[in-house]
């Protein structure tokens, strides 16, 4: 009778390390389930946000303003007016002049600009050259041409012969062109010059 109550003593000893067993691997299951799915959305998170900054980035890069020429209008000497002949940068999607901005950093001031119908102390306009379906101030066609112009005197004062200007320009898609305008050493008896 003994040798039987030591075999049956020995089953239930087995039989309670098995559902032991059994607990503790379906508990390393659930957590190994759920660490999977926090991995799994983490990753998609992350995924999501590489695109969209990849998606910027590209923007920044390619939707950019091309300048084609920029000449001076000269006035007593000096350099009045400034405009620039604009396209849009190949690759690029519609740049909405309207939205864009110009830094001008110039021998004696520093100042930033936003587009209107008249160029001022804070301000420049947009005129179209070539606009085949009016969408001044949108280039939205690789034949657009329009004029930036930037009056000079309003902002700080006249060019001089040999100074210069940088001029920033950035769209709506963070994307920055920047334009060195350099006036010639001598402007005697020109009404335009190329800077």
């Amino acid at each position: 009778m003994k040798l039987i109550d030591n075999i049956e003593e020995k089953l239930n000893d087995r039989g309670q390390v098995g559902i032991g067993t059994l607990i503790v691997f379906i508990a390393m299951v659930l957590v190994a389930a759920i660490a999977a799915g926090v991995l799994i959305n983490t990753a998609g998170f992350l995924q999501t946000k590489s695109e969209q900054t990849g998606e910027e980035s590209s923007a920044q890069v390619s939707n950019r303003v091309q300048v084609v020429s920029g000449f001076g209008n000269v006035t007593n000497e000096k350099v009045d007016y400034i405009n620039l002949t604009v396209m849009r940068g190949s690759g690029s999607d519609d740049i909405n002049l309207s939205s864009a901005t110009i830094e001008w950093i110039g021998p004696e001031k520093a100042t930033t600009l936003t587009e209107n119908d008249t160029a001022d102390a804070g301000n420049f306009s947009v005129s179209a050259i070539k606009d085949t379906d009016g969408s001044n101030p949108v280039l939205n066609d690789q034949d657009d041409r329009f004029t930036i112009s930037m009056n000079a005197t309003a902002i700080s004062s006249p060019l001089g012969e040999g100074e210069k200007v940088e001029l920033k320009l950035t769209t709506q898609y963070g994307a920055v062109t920047i334009y060195r305008a350099n006036v010639p050493q001598s402007l005697s008896q020109e009404s335009a010059v190329t800077v």
